[in-house]
């Protein structure tokens, strides 16, 4: 598990093709890793992945054929520019939320903003993700735990402070821009808990609808 507060931005130094899958090295930047063993889990640009190899000045590890269809990883490259956070430890502050590391979906930045010091942006969903987020509710975007501040459809927006700009690779997105999105865990739970026994039967693209919600008794 992780908390979405990026602790370093590293940079991708070489990705190679090992069959369907992906090794990747990626060099950590100002991340501490004394701390950090073989099989331990760095949230790499909001993706969980599994230390293989610790060369000195960073890590290796694999990325599957899943992630990469389902993630950023499809396009990056080397000199790309990632988030950085090691696995929540038992002591650690929860200073963002809980968060998995396990990629929903890739959302695109579509307008930029500047609010005084802070900077807007606008991001949309994949439509299936839309149900998961909820205005002042919390969303990882490439790692980083932000606040919803608004919702429109699919869309939503962010208002990031300068210093989270700073911190992270925020300041590199752009109208375009294609993000890493991670819903809320406790929405995605929440809503296998509403299904209660009909969740066995059904269909993967499936959930919760106004009508099973009043059948149930959720709605009047």
């Amino acid at each position: 598990m992780f908390t979405g507060i990026i602790e370093a931005v590293g940079s991708i130094v070489a990705m190679e093709s090992k069959g369907s899958d992906v090794s990747v090295r990626v060099r950590s930047g100002k991340l501490d890793l004394r701390d950090v063993k073989l099989g331990d889990s760095i949230a790499t640009n909001g993706v969980c992945l599994t230390v293989v190899q610790l060369p000195g000045d960073g890590y290796i590890a694999d990325v599957s054929g899943e992630t990469i269809a389902r993630t950023g990883f499809a396009d990056y490259q080397a000199g790309q520019r990632v988030n950085l956070e090691k696995a929540l430890m038992p002591t650690s502050r929860l200073g963002g939320h809980l968060v998995s590391g396990h990629v929903d979906g890739v959302g695109k930045i579509v307008a930029v903003k500047p609010l005084g010091r802070a900077i807007e942006y606008w991001v949309e969903a994949p439509r299936e993700l839309a149900r998961y987020i909820a205005e002042k509710g919390s969303i990882t975007v490439d790692g980083i735990s932000l606040t919803v501040n608004s919702v429109e459809g699919a869309r939503f927006r962010l208002t990031i402070v300068p210093h989270t700009s700073g911190e992270t690779t925020v300041g590199e997105w752009k109208v375009g821009s294609r993000v890493n999105l991670e819903v809320d865990v406790i929405a995605r739970y929440l809503e296998r808990l509403v299904l209660g026994d009909k969740a066995a039967d059904m269909a993967p693209a499936s959930g919760v609808t106004m009508a099973m919600l009043a059948e149930n008794g959720f709605m009047r």
